[in-house]
């Protein structure tokens, strides 16, 4: 049976800084930018992707990111973002295809599940 994609955007404002070796910026912050990428095969899956979209974003929107839980240890750059999302998606139950946080115009990352 073919199987379909949707892909749905939001966008959040957060600062962030770099403080482990070999990486080290400043605190600044970014208009980014998110693109999820699931696979299904209903056609009405548009409405729950939108919700846990929607609270993964509730959940970064306005804030520092080096104070979230997820990202204790990390820098927090756009592939761990990425990674995160993913993994949100994935624990409610989404095929995930694939996520993407765009940072800056000409700056993203992408991540994805490959097949086993």
């Amino acid at each position: 049976m073919p199987s379909s994609r949707l892909s749905l955007r939001r966008t959040f404002v957060a600062d962030h800084f770099h403080d482990l070796p070999g990486f080290l910026e400043a605190r600044h912050g970014h208009n980014w930018e998110l693109e999820a990428t699931v696979a299904f095969d209903e056609t009405s899956l548009e409405a729950p992707l939108l919700t846990a979209l929607d609270a993964w974003v509730a959940q970064v929107d306005y804030t520092l990111l080096n104070e979230k839980a997820w990202l204790s240890g990390r820098n927090p750059t756009a592939e761990a973002l990425a990674q995160w999302l993913l993994e949100h998606l994935e624990a409610r139950g989404f095929v995930s295809v694939e996520t993407r946080i765009r940072e800056k115009v000409n700056y993203w990352a992408a991540c994805r599940r490959e097949a086993e």
